[in-house]
Protein backbone atom coordinates (compact mmCIF):
# COMPACT_ATOMS: atom_id res chain seq x y z
CA UNK A 1 0.00 0.00 0.00
CA UNK A 2 1.60 3.86 -1.33
CA UNK A 3 2.43 5.62 1.74
CA UNK A 4 0.47 9.23 1.30
CA UNK A 5 2.34 12.28 1.76
CA UNK A 6 0.12 14.15 3.99
CA UNK A 7 2.09 17.74 3.41
CA UNK A 8 1.63 18.02 0.11
CA UNK A 9 -2.03 17.04 0.07
CA UNK A 10 -2.42 20.21 3.11
CA UNK A 11 -0.30 22.03 0.24
CA UNK A 12 -3.07 21.71 -2.65
CA UNK A 13 -5.94 22.29 -0.55
CA UNK A 14 -4.33 25.36 0.74
CA UNK A 15 -3.70 26.42 -3.02
CA UNK A 16 -7.00 25.43 -4.38
CA UNK A 17 -8.76 27.98 -1.16
CA UNK A 18 -6.56 31.08 -1.98
CA UNK A 19 -7.86 30.16 -5.63
CA UNK A 20 -11.50 30.38 -4.61
CA UNK A 21 -10.63 33.46 -2.35
CA UNK A 22 -8.63 35.29 -5.37
CA UNK A 23 -11.32 34.32 -7.62
CA UNK A 24 -14.19 35.84 -5.35
CA UNK A 25 -12.07 39.26 -4.97
CA UNK A 26 -12.09 39.35 -8.32
CA UNK A 27 -16.22 38.82 -9.10
CA UNK A 28 -18.56 41.87 -9.57
CA UNK A 29 -21.24 39.69 -7.96
CA UNK A 30 -22.08 42.33 -5.15
CA UNK A 31 -21.76 45.08 -7.32
CA UNK A 32 -24.68 43.35 -9.59
CA UNK A 33 -26.97 42.52 -6.26
CA UNK A 34 -26.76 46.48 -5.37
CA UNK A 35 -27.42 47.35 -8.60
CA UNK A 36 -30.63 45.01 -9.10
CA UNK A 37 -31.76 46.05 -5.83
CA UNK A 38 -31.45 49.87 -6.03
CA UNK A 39 -33.01 49.82 -9.10
CA UNK A 40 -30.35 51.16 -11.12
CA UNK A 41 -30.69 49.79 -14.59
CA UNK A 42 -30.44 46.18 -16.39
CA UNK A 43 -28.08 43.25 -14.53
CA UNK A 44 -26.64 42.86 -17.83
CA UNK A 45 -24.41 45.84 -18.09
CA UNK A 46 -22.49 44.89 -15.02
CA UNK A 47 -19.42 42.26 -15.94
CA UNK A 48 -18.91 38.99 -14.18
CA UNK A 49 -15.39 39.96 -13.44
CA UNK A 50 -13.59 43.57 -12.31
CA UNK A 51 -11.78 45.00 -15.91
CA UNK A 52 -8.66 47.22 -16.52
CA UNK A 53 -8.86 49.93 -19.19
CA UNK A 54 -12.52 50.55 -18.40
CA UNK A 55 -13.49 53.95 -20.67
CA UNK A 56 -14.87 55.93 -17.40
CA UNK A 57 -15.72 59.45 -17.27
CA UNK A 58 -16.27 59.62 -13.61
CA UNK A 59 -15.19 56.98 -11.76
CA UNK A 60 -11.41 56.76 -13.11
CA UNK A 61 -9.10 54.56 -11.36
CA UNK A 62 -6.05 52.69 -12.93
CA UNK A 63 -6.63 49.48 -11.79
CA UNK A 64 -9.81 46.44 -11.98
CA UNK A 65 -13.20 48.18 -11.84
CA UNK A 66 -16.70 46.63 -11.65
CA UNK A 67 -18.15 49.53 -13.77
CA UNK A 68 -18.69 50.43 -17.59
CA UNK A 69 -19.80 53.19 -19.25
CA UNK A 70 -23.48 52.00 -19.57
CA UNK A 71 -23.39 51.84 -15.67
CA UNK A 72 -21.96 55.14 -14.84
CA UNK A 73 -24.90 56.45 -17.07
CA UNK A 74 -27.18 54.91 -15.05
CA UNK A 75 -25.49 55.88 -12.11
CA UNK A 76 -25.85 59.40 -12.64
CA UNK A 77 -29.99 58.65 -13.51
CA UNK A 78 -30.09 57.16 -10.28
CA UNK A 79 -28.69 59.80 -8.12
CA UNK A 80 -30.60 62.50 -10.00
CA UNK A 81 -33.65 60.47 -9.71
CA UNK A 82 -32.79 59.79 -5.54
CA UNK A 83 -31.80 63.33 -4.88
CA UNK A 84 -34.83 64.72 -5.88
CA UNK A 85 -36.86 62.66 -4.75
CA UNK A 86 -34.89 63.14 -0.98
CA UNK A 87 -35.12 66.86 -1.57
CA UNK A 88 -39.14 66.52 -2.51
CA UNK A 89 -39.87 64.37 0.64
CA UNK A 90 -38.09 66.65 3.24
CA UNK A 91 -40.24 69.78 1.84
CA UNK A 92 -43.04 67.65 1.68
CA UNK A 93 -44.05 68.28 5.66
CA UNK A 94 -43.30 72.04 5.09
CA UNK A 95 -45.56 72.29 1.91
CA UNK A 96 -48.49 70.09 3.80
CA UNK A 97 -47.83 72.60 6.66
CA UNK A 98 -48.46 75.42 5.13
CA UNK A 99 -51.21 74.09 2.12
CA UNK A 100 -52.76 72.40 5.59
CA UNK A 101 -53.30 75.34 7.35
CA UNK A 102 -54.28 77.40 5.08
CA UNK A 103 -57.10 75.57 4.65
CA UNK A 104 -57.88 74.95 8.44
CA UNK A 105 -57.48 79.06 8.24
CA UNK A 106 -59.98 79.43 5.69
CA UNK A 107 -62.15 76.84 7.69
CA UNK A 108 -62.13 78.85 10.25
CA UNK A 109 -63.17 82.14 8.76
CA UNK A 110 -66.02 80.43 7.19
CA UNK A 111 -67.00 79.31 10.32
CA UNK A 112 -67.58 82.90 11.61
CA UNK A 113 -68.74 83.79 8.47
CA UNK A 114 -71.82 81.80 8.89
CA UNK A 115 -72.34 82.48 12.86
CA UNK A 116 -71.89 86.22 11.81
CA UNK A 117 -74.38 85.80 8.74
CA UNK A 118 -76.82 83.47 10.75
CA UNK A 119 -76.70 85.73 13.99
CA UNK A 120 -78.14 88.56 11.35
CA UNK A 121 -80.50 87.00 10.03
CA UNK A 122 -81.80 86.16 13.28
CA UNK A 123 -82.24 89.74 14.33
CA UNK A 124 -84.48 90.35 11.45
CA UNK A 125 -86.56 87.16 12.31
CA UNK A 126 -87.08 87.95 15.95
CA UNK A 127 -87.54 91.60 15.23
CA UNK A 128 -87.78 92.81 12.19
CA UNK A 129 -89.75 89.72 10.22
CA UNK A 130 -91.61 92.19 8.24
CA UNK A 131 -88.15 92.82 6.41
CA UNK A 132 -87.48 89.72 5.87
CA UNK A 133 -88.21 88.20 3.06
CA UNK A 134 -87.07 90.77 1.23
CA UNK A 135 -83.44 91.68 2.87
CA UNK A 136 -82.18 87.77 3.04
CA UNK A 137 -80.67 88.05 -0.37
CA UNK A 138 -78.52 91.09 0.59
CA UNK A 139 -77.86 89.44 3.85
CA UNK A 140 -76.43 86.49 1.85
CA UNK A 141 -74.28 88.56 -0.36
CA UNK A 142 -72.61 91.18 2.38
CA UNK A 143 -70.89 87.96 3.98
CA UNK A 144 -70.22 86.63 0.34
CA UNK A 145 -68.60 89.13 -0.07
CA UNK A 146 -66.83 89.21 3.18
CA UNK A 147 -65.90 85.67 2.24
CA UNK A 148 -64.56 86.11 -0.89
CA UNK A 149 -62.18 89.08 1.23
CA UNK A 150 -61.04 86.78 3.57
CA UNK A 151 -59.92 84.22 1.02
CA UNK A 152 -58.13 86.78 -1.31
CA UNK A 153 -59.72 85.86 -4.28
CA UNK A 154 -61.57 88.48 -7.07
CA UNK A 155 -61.80 92.37 -7.03
CA UNK A 156 -63.66 92.73 -3.32
CA UNK A 157 -64.18 95.78 -1.05
CA UNK A 158 -65.26 95.25 2.45
CA UNK A 159 -66.23 99.06 2.47
CA UNK A 160 -67.99 98.29 -0.70
CA UNK A 161 -69.88 95.46 0.70
CA UNK A 162 -71.29 96.81 3.34
CA UNK A 163 -72.65 100.34 2.14
CA UNK A 164 -74.44 97.97 -0.74
CA UNK A 165 -75.91 96.30 1.79
CA UNK A 166 -76.91 99.79 4.19
CA UNK A 167 -78.10 100.68 0.34
CA UNK A 168 -80.30 98.12 -0.07
CA UNK A 169 -81.88 98.44 3.56
CA UNK A 170 -82.42 101.78 3.01
CA UNK A 171 -85.90 101.22 1.40
CA UNK A 172 -86.72 98.61 3.20
CA UNK A 173 -86.32 100.10 6.49
CA UNK A 174 -88.08 103.42 5.01
CA UNK A 175 -91.40 102.05 4.03
CA UNK A 176 -91.76 98.94 6.56
CA UNK A 177 -90.55 100.60 9.81
CA UNK A 178 -90.11 104.08 9.87
CA UNK A 179 -93.46 104.47 7.44
CA UNK A 180 -94.98 101.32 8.60
CA UNK A 181 -98.35 102.26 6.44
CA UNK A 182 -96.53 103.17 3.31
CA UNK A 183 -95.62 99.16 2.62
CA UNK A 184 -100.00 98.51 2.47
CA UNK A 185 -100.45 101.40 0.47
CA UNK A 186 -97.86 100.77 -2.20
CA UNK A 187 -97.25 97.74 -3.82
CA UNK A 188 -94.06 96.27 -4.23
CA UNK A 189 -93.97 95.42 -7.75
CA UNK A 190 -95.32 98.97 -8.81
CA UNK A 191 -93.42 101.36 -10.64
CA UNK A 192 -94.01 104.33 -8.08
CA UNK A 193 -92.68 101.42 -5.47
CA UNK A 194 -89.47 100.72 -7.86
CA UNK A 195 -89.12 104.62 -8.36
CA UNK A 196 -89.01 105.39 -4.91
CA UNK A 197 -86.55 102.56 -3.62
CA UNK A 198 -84.22 103.10 -6.60
CA UNK A 199 -83.87 106.66 -4.93
CA UNK A 200 -83.87 105.73 -1.81
CA UNK A 201 -80.63 103.45 -2.58
CA UNK A 202 -78.78 105.97 -4.77
CA UNK A 203 -79.39 108.84 -1.75
CA UNK A 204 -78.86 106.76 0.77
CA UNK A 205 -75.14 108.01 1.91
CA UNK A 206 -76.25 111.52 1.12
CA UNK A 207 -79.45 111.07 3.26
CA UNK A 208 -77.72 109.62 6.43
CA UNK A 209 -80.54 107.59 7.29
CA UNK A 210 -78.52 105.37 9.99
CA UNK A 211 -76.19 107.89 10.97
CA UNK A 212 -72.32 106.53 11.56
CA UNK A 213 -73.09 103.36 12.25
CA UNK A 214 -72.13 101.93 8.25
CA UNK A 215 -69.11 103.96 8.60
CA UNK A 216 -68.27 102.42 11.44
CA UNK A 217 -69.46 98.72 10.25
CA UNK A 218 -67.45 99.20 7.23
CA UNK A 219 -64.14 100.59 8.91
CA UNK A 220 -64.07 98.01 11.93
CA UNK A 221 -64.42 95.17 9.61
CA UNK A 222 -61.95 96.52 7.05
CA UNK A 223 -58.99 96.97 9.76
CA UNK A 224 -60.13 93.50 11.08
CA UNK A 225 -60.32 91.46 7.57
CA UNK A 226 -57.18 93.18 6.35
CA UNK A 227 -54.69 90.86 7.91
CA UNK A 228 -56.99 87.69 7.82
CA UNK A 229 -56.90 88.79 3.69
CA UNK A 230 -53.05 89.38 3.40
CA UNK A 231 -52.30 85.97 5.75
CA UNK A 232 -54.41 84.04 3.04
CA UNK A 233 -52.56 85.31 0.32
CA UNK A 234 -48.91 85.27 2.29
CA UNK A 235 -49.68 81.54 2.60
CA UNK A 236 -50.28 80.84 -1.18
CA UNK A 237 -47.20 82.69 -1.63
CA UNK A 238 -45.21 80.03 0.33
CA UNK A 239 -47.01 77.00 -1.75
CA UNK A 240 -45.64 78.99 -4.84
CA UNK A 241 -42.15 78.91 -3.38
CA UNK A 242 -42.11 75.28 -2.25
CA UNK A 243 -43.38 74.60 -5.62
CA UNK A 244 -40.40 76.23 -7.56
CA UNK A 245 -38.08 74.62 -4.92
CA UNK A 246 -39.12 71.19 -6.21
CA UNK A 247 -38.93 71.82 -9.52
CA UNK A 248 -34.81 73.00 -8.99
CA UNK A 249 -32.61 71.14 -11.14
CA UNK A 250 -29.28 69.79 -10.20
CA UNK A 251 -26.81 71.05 -12.64
CA UNK A 252 -23.91 68.48 -14.44
CA UNK A 253 -21.55 69.04 -12.22
CA UNK A 254 -23.79 68.45 -8.74
CA UNK A 255 -24.53 64.92 -10.79
CA UNK A 256 -20.56 63.94 -11.46
CA UNK A 257 -20.43 64.72 -7.48
CA UNK A 258 -23.10 62.91 -6.80
CA UNK A 259 -22.09 59.42 -9.14
CA UNK A 260 -18.56 59.65 -7.54
CA UNK A 261 -20.10 59.80 -4.03
CA UNK A 262 -22.27 57.20 -4.03
CA UNK A 263 -21.59 55.31 -6.30
CA UNK A 264 -17.99 55.39 -7.28
CA UNK A 265 -17.11 52.64 -4.18
CA UNK A 266 -19.40 50.21 -5.94
CA UNK A 267 -16.66 50.17 -8.72
CA UNK A 268 -13.95 48.96 -6.46
CA UNK A 269 -16.54 46.11 -5.37
CA UNK A 270 -17.40 48.48 -2.18
CA UNK A 271 -20.80 48.48 -1.59
CA UNK A 272 -21.38 48.84 1.83
CA UNK A 273 -19.08 51.55 2.58
CA UNK A 274 -20.74 55.23 3.33
CA UNK A 275 -19.04 58.77 2.32
CA UNK A 276 -17.60 60.24 5.08
CA UNK A 277 -19.89 63.37 6.49
CA UNK A 278 -17.64 66.46 5.80
CA UNK A 279 -17.26 65.09 2.10
CA UNK A 280 -21.14 64.67 1.85
CA UNK A 281 -21.57 68.56 3.50
CA UNK A 282 -19.34 69.40 0.31
CA UNK A 283 -20.66 67.69 -2.04
CA UNK A 284 -24.62 68.95 -1.17
CA UNK A 285 -23.61 72.03 -0.49
CA UNK A 286 -22.53 72.46 -3.86
CA UNK A 287 -25.43 70.87 -5.28
CA UNK A 288 -27.65 73.04 -3.69
CA UNK A 289 -25.97 76.58 -3.12
CA UNK A 290 -28.62 78.20 -5.24
CA UNK A 291 -31.07 76.45 -2.68
CA UNK A 292 -29.71 77.62 0.08
CA UNK A 293 -29.95 81.43 -1.02
CA UNK A 294 -33.47 81.57 -0.13
CA UNK A 295 -32.80 81.25 3.51
CA UNK A 296 -32.64 84.83 4.61
CA UNK A 297 -35.91 85.89 2.93
CA UNK A 298 -37.35 82.55 3.73
CA UNK A 299 -36.07 83.35 7.62
CA UNK A 300 -38.00 86.94 7.30
CA UNK A 301 -41.01 85.57 5.58
CA UNK A 302 -41.66 83.04 8.39
CA UNK A 303 -41.62 85.88 10.37
CA UNK A 304 -44.14 87.63 8.15
CA UNK A 305 -46.26 84.76 8.67
CA UNK A 306 -45.78 84.29 12.15
CA UNK A 307 -46.94 88.40 12.93
CA UNK A 308 -50.02 88.15 10.41
CA UNK A 309 -50.88 85.07 12.73
CA UNK A 310 -50.69 87.30 15.83
CA UNK A 311 -52.35 90.21 14.34
CA UNK A 312 -55.37 87.92 13.04
CA UNK A 313 -55.97 85.71 15.98
CA UNK A 314 -54.47 87.68 19.21
CA UNK A 315 -56.85 90.60 20.08
CA UNK A 316 -60.10 88.41 18.43
CA UNK A 317 -60.70 91.49 16.30
CA UNK A 318 -61.26 89.26 13.36
CA UNK A 319 -64.52 87.73 15.77
CA UNK A 320 -65.63 90.65 17.31
CA UNK A 321 -66.24 92.81 14.07
CA UNK A 322 -68.21 89.88 12.58
CA UNK A 323 -69.93 89.02 15.67
CA UNK A 324 -70.71 93.24 16.24
CA UNK A 325 -72.42 93.01 12.41
CA UNK A 326 -75.40 92.30 14.28
CA UNK A 327 -75.26 95.12 17.03
CA UNK A 328 -74.54 97.88 13.97
CA UNK A 329 -77.27 97.04 11.99
CA UNK A 330 -79.42 96.82 15.07
CA UNK A 331 -78.23 100.47 16.72
CA UNK A 332 -78.49 101.58 12.73
CA UNK A 333 -82.17 100.75 12.39
CA UNK A 334 -83.05 102.39 15.56
CA UNK A 335 -81.61 105.93 14.73
CA UNK A 336 -83.66 106.01 11.82
CA UNK A 337 -86.75 104.97 13.80
CA UNK A 338 -85.79 107.83 16.17
CA UNK A 339 -85.12 110.21 13.64
CA UNK A 340 -87.93 109.17 11.25
CA UNK A 341 -90.04 112.55 10.91
CA UNK A 342 -86.47 114.52 9.71
CA UNK A 343 -85.94 111.48 7.83
CA UNK A 344 -89.29 111.39 5.85
CA UNK A 345 -88.92 115.41 5.02
CA UNK A 346 -85.38 114.84 3.60
CA UNK A 347 -87.29 111.68 1.60
CA UNK A 348 -89.93 113.72 0.38
CA UNK A 349 -87.69 116.41 -0.46
CA UNK A 350 -85.25 114.57 -2.33
CA UNK A 351 -87.52 111.46 -3.95
CA UNK A 352 -91.21 113.42 -4.28
CA UNK A 353 -94.06 112.89 -1.83
CA UNK A 354 -95.86 109.69 -1.44
CA UNK A 355 -99.15 108.72 -1.89
CA UNK A 356 -101.74 110.62 1.03
CA UNK A 357 -102.20 107.45 2.71
CA UNK A 358 -98.28 107.30 3.39
CA UNK A 359 -98.11 111.08 3.87
CA UNK A 360 -100.53 110.33 6.94
CA UNK A 361 -99.05 107.63 8.38
CA UNK A 362 -95.94 109.32 8.39
CA UNK A 363 -97.71 112.27 9.93
CA UNK A 364 -98.92 110.38 12.90
CA UNK A 365 -95.82 108.41 12.99
CA UNK A 366 -93.46 109.14 16.55
CA UNK A 367 -90.46 107.94 17.89
CA UNK A 368 -92.20 107.01 20.86
CA UNK A 369 -94.23 104.20 19.47
CA UNK A 370 -91.14 102.40 18.49
CA UNK A 371 -91.20 99.11 19.94
CA UNK A 372 -87.33 97.65 20.89
CA UNK A 373 -86.04 94.49 20.09
CA UNK A 374 -86.58 91.58 22.99
CA UNK A 375 -83.96 91.79 24.74
CA UNK A 376 -83.83 88.12 24.81
CA UNK A 377 -83.13 87.64 20.62
CA UNK A 378 -79.66 86.55 20.35
CA UNK A 379 -80.80 83.43 22.43
CA UNK A 380 -82.16 82.42 18.76
CA UNK A 381 -78.52 81.87 17.54
CA UNK A 382 -77.15 78.95 18.65
CA UNK A 383 -73.96 79.93 20.87
CA UNK A 384 -74.92 83.53 21.46
CA UNK A 385 -74.76 83.42 24.85
CA UNK A 386 -70.78 83.39 24.45
CA UNK A 387 -71.06 86.83 22.52
CA UNK A 388 -70.64 88.84 25.93
CA UNK A 389 -67.87 86.55 26.70
CA UNK A 390 -65.92 87.56 23.92
CA UNK A 391 -66.21 91.65 24.95
CA UNK A 392 -65.25 90.75 28.68
CA UNK A 393 -62.93 87.79 28.67
CA UNK A 394 -61.02 88.43 25.54
CA UNK A 395 -61.84 84.65 24.36
CA UNK A 396 -62.87 83.27 21.17
CA UNK A 397 -65.89 80.79 21.07
CA UNK A 398 -65.75 77.21 19.67
CA UNK A 399 -66.38 77.50 16.05
CA UNK A 400 -67.08 73.70 15.02
CA UNK A 401 -69.77 71.88 17.14
CA UNK A 402 -68.23 68.42 16.06
CA UNK A 403 -66.64 66.22 18.57
CA UNK A 404 -63.22 66.38 16.11
CA UNK A 405 -63.35 70.15 16.31
CA UNK A 406 -64.69 70.59 19.85
CA UNK A 407 -62.51 73.85 21.24
CA UNK A 408 -61.02 74.86 17.61
CA UNK A 409 -60.67 78.64 17.97
CA UNK A 410 -59.24 80.82 15.35
CA UNK A 411 -56.49 81.41 18.36
CA UNK A 412 -55.49 77.65 18.56
CA UNK A 413 -55.08 77.51 14.81
CA UNK A 414 -53.09 80.24 14.85
CA UNK A 415 -51.10 79.08 17.98
CA UNK A 416 -50.65 75.67 16.60
CA UNK A 417 -49.30 76.94 12.96
CA UNK A 418 -46.95 79.28 14.37
CA UNK A 419 -45.54 76.76 16.81
CA UNK A 420 -44.74 74.59 13.71
CA UNK A 421 -43.94 76.93 10.77
CA UNK A 422 -41.20 78.40 13.28
CA UNK A 423 -39.40 74.81 13.27
CA UNK A 424 -38.63 75.53 9.66
CA UNK A 425 -37.43 79.21 9.84
CA UNK A 426 -33.72 77.45 8.75
CA UNK A 427 -35.02 75.15 6.13
CA UNK A 428 -33.07 76.21 3.01
CA UNK A 429 -29.96 76.61 4.82
CA UNK A 430 -30.18 73.20 6.64
CA UNK A 431 -31.36 71.01 4.05
CA UNK A 432 -27.94 69.58 2.62
CA UNK A 433 -26.47 68.71 6.09
CA UNK A 434 -30.21 67.05 6.71
CA UNK A 435 -29.97 65.09 3.17
CA UNK A 436 -26.45 63.89 4.29
CA UNK A 437 -27.91 62.60 7.88
CA UNK A 438 -30.09 60.37 6.35
CA UNK A 439 -28.69 57.83 4.04
CA UNK A 440 -25.76 59.60 2.85
CA UNK A 441 -23.09 60.53 5.44
CA UNK A 442 -21.99 58.62 8.28
CA UNK A 443 -19.16 58.72 10.97
CA UNK A 444 -17.68 55.16 11.28
CA UNK A 445 -13.94 53.76 11.36
CA UNK A 446 -13.50 54.28 8.05
CA UNK A 447 -15.44 56.10 4.54
CA UNK A 448 -15.45 56.93 1.30
CA UNK A 449 -14.10 60.31 0.15
CA UNK A 450 -14.61 60.13 -3.30
CA UNK A 451 -11.07 58.75 -4.44
CA UNK A 452 -10.51 56.09 -1.93
CA UNK A 453 -11.25 54.52 2.12
CA UNK A 454 -10.21 56.64 4.46
CA UNK A 455 -10.34 57.14 8.47
CA UNK A 456 -11.28 60.91 8.13
CA UNK A 457 -12.17 63.23 5.74
CA UNK A 458 -9.25 65.75 5.13
CA UNK A 459 -10.35 68.28 2.43
CA UNK A 460 -12.15 71.43 3.74
CA UNK A 461 -15.78 71.28 4.43
CA UNK A 462 -17.14 74.83 3.23
CA UNK A 463 -20.52 76.79 4.52
CA UNK A 464 -23.81 77.21 2.70
CA UNK A 465 -24.94 79.29 0.13
CA UNK A 466 -23.00 80.04 -3.92
CA UNK A 467 -20.78 82.62 -2.55
CA UNK A 468 -19.08 79.99 0.25
CA UNK A 469 -18.41 77.24 -2.73
CA UNK A 470 -15.55 79.19 -4.51
CA UNK A 471 -13.45 77.26 -1.65
CA UNK A 472 -15.72 73.99 -2.58
CA UNK A 473 -13.08 70.78 -3.55
CA UNK A 474 -15.78 68.71 -4.59
CA UNK A 475 -17.98 70.03 -6.84
CA UNK A 476 -17.79 73.08 -9.15
CA UNK A 477 -20.52 75.88 -9.14
CA UNK A 478 -20.55 77.63 -12.27
CA UNK A 479 -23.16 79.94 -11.21
CA UNK A 480 -26.54 80.68 -9.32
CA UNK A 481 -29.79 78.78 -11.02
CA UNK A 482 -31.56 81.73 -12.39
CA UNK A 483 -35.23 80.25 -11.85
CA UNK A 484 -33.94 80.27 -7.83
CA UNK A 485 -32.84 83.32 -7.67
CA UNK A 486 -35.99 85.15 -9.56
CA UNK A 487 -37.83 83.40 -6.45
CA UNK A 488 -35.16 84.81 -3.93
CA UNK A 489 -35.50 88.69 -5.35
CA UNK A 490 -39.49 88.33 -5.57
CA UNK A 491 -39.54 86.90 -2.03
CA UNK A 492 -37.73 89.74 -0.77
CA UNK A 493 -39.64 92.08 -2.54
CA UNK A 494 -42.86 90.60 -1.31
CA UNK A 495 -41.42 90.97 2.54
CA UNK A 496 -40.17 94.53 2.10
CA UNK A 497 -43.69 95.44 0.57
CA UNK A 498 -45.65 93.88 3.56
CA UNK A 499 -43.26 96.05 5.72
CA UNK A 500 -44.16 99.30 4.19
CA UNK A 501 -47.88 98.67 3.84
CA UNK A 502 -47.77 97.08 7.62
CA UNK A 503 -45.49 98.77 9.56
CA UNK A 504 -43.58 96.11 12.25
CA UNK A 505 -44.62 92.98 10.60
CA UNK A 506 -41.64 90.94 10.13
CA UNK A 507 -39.58 92.87 12.45
CA UNK A 508 -40.09 90.02 15.33
CA UNK A 509 -37.71 87.60 15.82
CA UNK A 510 -38.77 86.57 19.40
CA UNK A 511 -41.84 84.32 18.53
CA UNK A 512 -39.47 81.77 19.23
CA UNK A 513 -39.36 82.34 22.64
CA UNK A 514 -43.12 84.22 23.20
CA UNK A 515 -45.25 81.67 24.76
CA UNK A 516 -42.78 79.11 24.51
CA UNK A 517 -45.04 77.42 27.58
CA UNK A 518 -48.41 78.00 25.68
CA UNK A 519 -48.02 74.29 23.89
CA UNK A 520 -48.46 73.10 27.36
CA UNK A 521 -52.50 72.92 27.09
CA UNK A 522 -52.13 73.72 30.79
CA UNK A 523 -53.99 76.92 30.41
CA UNK A 524 -54.93 79.52 27.36
CA UNK A 525 -57.42 82.74 26.74
CA UNK A 526 -59.93 79.92 25.78
CA UNK A 527 -59.85 78.49 29.35
CA UNK A 528 -60.82 81.52 30.48
CA UNK A 529 -56.89 82.64 31.44
CA UNK A 530 -56.28 86.42 30.46
CA UNK A 531 -52.96 87.56 29.96
CA UNK A 532 -51.30 85.24 27.79
CA UNK A 533 -48.50 87.98 26.55
CA UNK A 534 -48.97 87.53 23.01
CA UNK A 535 -51.59 89.73 22.17
CA UNK A 536 -50.27 91.76 18.94
CA UNK A 537 -52.06 94.95 18.40
CA UNK A 538 -53.46 95.10 14.91
CA UNK A 539 -52.09 98.09 12.45
CA UNK A 540 -54.32 100.36 10.93
CA UNK A 541 -54.08 101.57 7.23
CA UNK A 542 -54.85 104.50 5.73
CA UNK A 543 -55.51 105.06 1.98
CA UNK A 544 -52.70 107.98 2.03
CA UNK A 545 -50.62 104.75 3.23
CA UNK A 546 -51.51 102.29 0.73
CA UNK A 547 -51.19 104.51 -2.30
CA UNK A 548 -47.45 105.00 -1.59
CA UNK A 549 -47.24 101.46 -1.13
CA UNK A 550 -48.12 99.29 -4.14
CA UNK A 551 -47.36 95.68 -4.23
CA UNK A 552 -46.41 94.16 -7.75
CA UNK A 553 -44.30 91.54 -7.39
CA UNK A 554 -44.90 88.26 -9.61
CA UNK A 555 -43.59 84.69 -9.67
CA UNK A 556 -44.52 84.41 -13.04
CA UNK A 557 -44.22 85.47 -16.74
CA UNK A 558 -39.89 85.31 -15.89
CA UNK A 559 -38.39 83.97 -19.08
CA UNK A 560 -35.81 81.78 -16.77
CA UNK A 561 -39.17 79.88 -15.25
CA UNK A 562 -41.45 79.11 -18.52
CA UNK A 563 -39.80 76.09 -19.67
CA UNK A 564 -40.25 74.71 -15.70
CA UNK A 565 -43.21 72.98 -15.63
CA UNK A 566 -44.20 70.77 -12.34
CA UNK A 567 -46.36 67.98 -11.75
CA UNK A 568 -48.02 69.81 -8.44
CA UNK A 569 -48.83 72.61 -10.90
CA UNK A 570 -52.62 71.68 -9.20
CA UNK A 571 -51.75 73.79 -6.20
CA UNK A 572 -51.10 77.10 -8.54
CA UNK A 573 -53.63 78.70 -10.81
CA UNK A 574 -53.76 79.37 -14.24
CA UNK A 575 -53.62 82.95 -13.21
CA UNK A 576 -53.33 83.61 -9.31
CA UNK A 577 -53.63 87.40 -9.54
CA UNK A 578 -53.97 88.95 -5.78
CA UNK A 579 -55.67 92.40 -5.63
CA UNK A 580 -56.07 93.98 -2.43
CA UNK A 581 -58.38 96.63 -3.38
CA UNK A 582 -58.87 98.58 0.16
CA UNK A 583 -55.21 98.38 0.34
CA UNK A 584 -54.89 98.66 -3.28
CA UNK A 585 -52.12 96.26 -3.40
CA UNK A 586 -51.18 94.12 -6.25
CA UNK A 587 -49.73 90.82 -5.99
CA UNK A 588 -49.67 88.43 -8.77
CA UNK A 589 -48.50 85.34 -7.38
CA UNK A 590 -48.22 82.15 -9.76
Amino acid sequence: MPRVNVSWIITVLAVELAALSAAHAHSCHEVKTAFQVRQIGQLKWVPETPATDVDLSICKHPGPSCCTRRMEESYRAAVLRDTTQNIRSYSFELKYLISAHAVAFQDTFQSLITFSQNHLTSLFETTYSSLMSSISPHIVCLFTDLSRFLQGTGNVSVETAVHCFFDSLFPLVHTHIVNPGMAGSISEDSSDANQLGDCLRMTRQDVNPFGTHPKAMADALANALRAGRVLSLALGVGLEVMNFTETAELSRECTRALVRMQYCSHCRGLTLIRACSGYCLNVMRGCLASLSELHNPWRQYVTVLQDLTHIVAGAHNLELALLGIRGQVEEAILYAQLHGPRLTSTVDKVCGHSSNASSTTVRTSSPTSVTPPPANSSQDVPGADKIGMLAHLHSSFPLKTSKSDRGRTLKKVAREFTGYISRYKSFFSILPDTLCEGEMGVDELTCWSGDDVVKSYSARVVGSGVRAQRQNPEVRVRGVDPVLMDVKNKLEMFNMEIQEVMPGVGHRESWDETGSGESSGECDDEDGCEGSGDTVASPTFTEADVSKNAVKVSFHDSPSTKNKSSSDASLSKASFIIILLALGLHWPFI
